[in-house]
């Protein structure tokens, strides 16, 4: 009963700057931590940020120190600010959620197209 829509995705040269945002509605009080994850042309779904509503987060290696999630629980958005973005970011990138006592990322948006290209 969680509703998400991703927005902020587009094209972008290579070390540029792009931030992406996932808007919640439905039972907000219920989720208990946020992802975003992306998936390219002929690759598998990979996680690339997940957040908890105390502020925890964690990264995959490959986008560890230029990607940055952050959550405004007031503003029910998720954010994730994507710096000095090379050409293999490109993908399809997806906002889930998670609630509480579950182990499992139930909700889904429909994807934001980012595009990194000289």
């Amino acid at each position: 009963q969680v509703q998400l829509v991703e927005s902020g995705g587009g094209l972008v040269q290579p070390g540029g700057s792009l931030r992406l945002s996932c808007v919640a509605s439905g039972s907000i009080v219920s989720i208990n931590s946020m992802g975003w994850y992306r998936q390219a042309p002929g690759k598998e779904r990979e996680l690339v940020a997940t957040i908890t509503r105390g502020g925890s987060t964690n990264y995959a290696d490959s986008v560890k120190g230029r990607f940055t999630i952050s959550r405004d629980n007031a503003k029910s958005t998720t954010y994730l600010q994507m710096n000095t973005l090379k050409p293999e970011d490109t993908a399809l990138y997806y906002c889930a959620a998670r609630l509480l006592s579950q182990t499992d990322y139930n909700y889904w948006g429909q994807g934001t197209q980012v595009t990194v290209s000289s």
